[in-house]
């Protein structure tokens, strides 16, 4: 399909406009202070605008509304863990991490229970950007090239070499003003597809809530005990534990609490950039339940092969190509992109900033210089955009080793929680008893992830997990906590009485 040249050219102009924008900030990074957390100067609602930013990617721009249309609201249960996640990040974790006055969010650990946690954790985490850096790119590139014919390849590649280079050049400033800005065009782009959507009903928008509550389309999933189920509670518990994690331990959070002048500032941010997903994610869920009603309503406008099962994904890119005014459907494309490359930019400049303070300025160079650690930053964004791109490339047409990466991202994520949380609950756990705790919590976070693909026949299917697979974080994260819990209380030397 051709793109008419007012899409493309909106589609151009807010695309290169951004990455231009980001490296614009090349002429501020003079220190690694200021490439890493801007000097601590940012606007806390620009800060807050990155937090959301960083929320969003384009999986959630395409997949949310997808499972809304092919589905129900059960998802979206998944955002309403983030205000109590929130809260307890400004409770907690900001003063934490602000008083620590470390760049890292894993040199808390090491403080805890010594350098084997900060590297393990830190490892952890790069590992999960990349697979999570490879698989946006490849998301992303592939609604484009269904939609317009554009070569999976190249977009990838382009993509890639773009959003590296800004994240490199700006730092954490053109990270956080371009994750800023893309956030308000993915914002708009929402709205406006939301409203197109609403006035275009034959019988006016009362009847897209008429179709699909007959359809049970708002239900939030069931209320049921099971713990094998997508229920309202698995799905609540999961954010929650997913949420925790976010503000807690992961760097691209962390690195934003360090970027405003002070804690106020940092809170004020980290509550705005959280609870302004609760509302955007809404307007997804709509979205995708509009599209439900309107396709219902007007069936000949959906072709044969977006009404199979398992087409439900690419009905909202469907929708933004045909039915979107011209123009509009540019900026839609552009919002989408936005929202992938926020992402990206985020992963690249927090997983740089890790190898400067957790490697280089600790093991290779403590008396680093300004100019050793400025270009450990920019050969390290480098290095890391082009391993996304490679895994990216490398993932292309082979969907179940995309299915097999998320089960290893959950692996790799799964114990940080975990460890944080003993760290931070119980001031008394010793280094052994988090060894032992991470140890056995693994060993259950990689059965369930993996026995799934791999316990599936006769008699190995007693050896299946029988947890719903959102659940892996939850349980692998209570059972590092609880087993180094119980190995302090029990296992502990006691002082001899006198």
């Amino acid at each position: 399909m051709e793109l008419p040249v007012l899409d493309l050219a909106v589609f151009i102009i807010i695309t290169f406009g951004n990455v231009l924008f980001g490296a614009s900030f090349y002429f501020r990074n003079k220190t690694s202070e200021q490439f890493t957390t801007g000097g601590g100067k940012l606007p806390a609602w620009v800060v807050g605008m990155s937090i959301f930013a960083t929320f969003v990617s384009s999986i959630s721009f395409l997949a949310l509304p997808g499972k809304a249309y092919i589905s129900n609201w059960n998802a979206l249960v998944f955002s309403f863990s983030i205000p109590i996640a929130s809260i307890l990040a400004v409770k907690f974790f900001v003063p934490l991490y602000r008083g620590l006055n470390s760049i890292s969010a894993y040199n808390y650990l090491e403080v805890r229970f010594g350098p084997w946690a900060r590297i393990y954790a830190s490892i952890c985490y790069i590992l999960t950007q990349l697979m999570r850096t490879g698989a946006i790119l490849l998301l992303l590139a592939l609604p484009l090239n269904a939609l317009f014919g554009w070569d999976i390849k190249t977009i990838i590649i382009v993509t890639g070499i773009a959003v590296t280079a800004y994240s490199m050049l700006g730092g954490i400033q053109a990270v956080i003003w371009t994750d800023a800005i893309q956030g308000i065009i993915l914002i708009v782009g929402a709205i406006v597809c939301a409203g197109v959507l609403t006035f275009s009903m034959p019988e006016g928008p009362s009847q897209i809530f008429e179709i699909a509550a007959a359809s049970h389309k708002f239900s939030l999933g069931s209320f049921g005990a099971s713990f094998s189920e997508s229920t309202f509670w698995v799905i609540l518990i999961y954010g929650l534990f997913i949420n925790l994690q976010n503000f807690g331990i992961d760097q691209n959070f962390v690195q934003r609490y360090m970027t405003t002048s002070s804690v106020k500032k940092a809170k004020s941010s980290t509550l705005f950039g959280a609870l302004l997903y609760l509302p955007v994610s809404l307007i997804f869920f709509y979205i995708g339940t509009a599209l439900f009603s309107y396709y219902t309503a007007q069936p000949d406008l959906l072709p044969a092969e977006l009404k199979v099962p398992g087409a439900g994904d690419k009905v909202f890119p469907y929708f933004i190509v045909n039915a979107l005014p011209t123009g509009l459907t540019g900026l839609l494309i552009a919002a989408i992109f936005a929202a992938g490359m926020s992402t990206i930019a985020t992963s690249v400049n927090s997983t740089a900033t890790l190898v400067l303070s957790d490697y280089y300025q600790r093991y290779f160079n403590k008396n680093a210089s300004e100019k050793s650690s400025m270009k450990v930053l920019y050969i390290s964004s480098v290095i890391f955009g082009a391993l996304g791109v490679i895994i990216s490339l490398a993932l292309v047409g082979v969907e179940s080793v995309l299915d097999a990466w998320w089960s290893l991202a959950s692996i790799f994520s799964g114990g940080m929680l975990g460890l944080f949380l003993l760290a931070f609950l119980s001031k008394k756990v010793r280094n052994i008893d988090a060894v032992i705790g991470v140890i056995i919590g693994v060993i259950v976070i990689v059965w369930m992830s993996l026995s799934p693909l791999y316990f599936t026949e006769g008699n190995l299917l007693a050896f299946k997990s029988p947890f719903h697979s959102n659940l892996t974080i939850v349980m692998g994260t209570l059972v590092i906590f609880l087993v180094g819990f119980i190995s302090m209380k029990f296992f502990s030397k006691k002082p001899a009485k006198k």
